[in-house]
């Protein structure tokens, strides 16, 4: 899975926002914070579920079960919005 390319990811004052391009159903600005922006920048080329939930349990000191649930829902929004491709 990937972030697709029709979708910007820019950094303003330390939120990352995330920002669709012509063409696209969703036309607002998704907002997230530091860990969206962690998991933004590894979606910019090909990765895994499971790869994404290793690298946040790398940096964050949380239960993996945790991290894996955060991931879920965090990949489940951007799925919401079409920014996601699998």
């Amino acid at each position: 899975m990937r972030l697709k390319s029709d979708f910007v990811s820019q950094d303003v004052d330390g939120r990352r926002y995330l920002i669709p391009t012509l063409g696209q159903e969703f036309s607002g600005i998704a907002r997230g914070n530091r860990s969206a922006a962690f998991l933004l920048d590894r979606l910019a080329t090909e990765t895994s579920f499971d790869a994404l939930v290793d690298a946040m349990c790398e940096k964050y000191d949380a239960p993996r079960e945790q991290i894996s649930r955060d991931v879920q829902e965090f990949l489940n929004s951007l799925r919401a919005i079409g920014a996601l491709e699998e």
